[in-house]
């Protein structure tokens, strides 16, 4: 009964997490667009006026409630994360004698499996079948996003290999979540100048499998998209 109630506050929390998502692409889309201020462009011109292309104050009101998102979305997944130890830490639970002595062997170690592959289906579109050893065997805790791609060029290599802003990385290449992120994300790049690099991002409360190849072009850089780390 436990395991149900924390499955189904789990997808709860997805959906929630997936309606921040797509609140925060839209105010990226917006901040980003054709001669917009991005997310961290000046508000002043080259002899420090405000902009008169722009409506500052709507930026700034937009600016700040990313922010707000950005952290109900933190909140969010960290909650998610925990929930999710806590059914791992509850398929591991020895099986009651009384159980064991029923005669249906599999039907308690089955269970929680049942539920722990249900929500790892929900949340990586994960396709071993629920009852198979293999789905018994998944690793069920998330792999959290490090960064999200908040500026990103047209006619780069990151935008023509199918990035998008908005995009949260879960692993780039090699790169994982952890230390020295940035250090790690340029090496790997130059590492790979040339090859495609395996990408897993989220997107829309989706994971996405990609390839990306850093490549010299005519703007800066190999990707020409800028990571903020989470």
């Amino acid at each position: 009964m436990v395991g149900t109630n924390l499955k189904a506050e789990i997808m709860s929390l997805m959906e929630k997490r997936s309606a921040l998502e797509a609140d925060m692409n839209a105010i990226i889309d917006r901040l980003c667009q054709s001669n917009g201020p991005g997310l961290s462009g000046n508000l002043v011109d080259s002899e420090g006026f405000p902009r008169t292309d722009i409506d500052i104050h709507l930026v700034r009101s937009e600016r700040r409630r990313l922010a707000e998102l950005r952290n109900d979305h933190k909140e969010i997944t960290e909650k998610i994360n925990e929930n999710i130890q806590l059914l791992h830490s509850a398929r591991l639970v020895p099986v009651p004698t009384s159980a064991k002595d029923s005669g249906d062997d599999g039907g308690s170690n089955n269970q929680n499996p049942s539920i722990l592959s249900t929500v790892q289906s929900a949340s990586f579109n994960n396709a071993v079948p629920r009852n198979s050893p293999a789905a018994m065997d998944v690793d069920v805790i998330i792999r959290r996003p490090f960064a999200v791609i908040d500026e990103i060029t047209d006619a780069s290599p990151a935008a023509e290999d199918g990035l998008q802003l908005g995009d949260q990385v879960l692993k780039f290449g090699t790169v994982e979540a952890g230390d020295n992120l940035l250090e790690r994300l340029a090496a790997e790049g130059r590492k790979n100048q040339g090859n495609a690099v395996p990408v897993v991002i989220m997107r829309q409360g989706g994971l996405i499998n990609l390839a990306v190849t850093p490549r010299p072009w005519q703007g800066r850089g190999l990707l020409g998209c800028h990571f903020r780390m989470l």
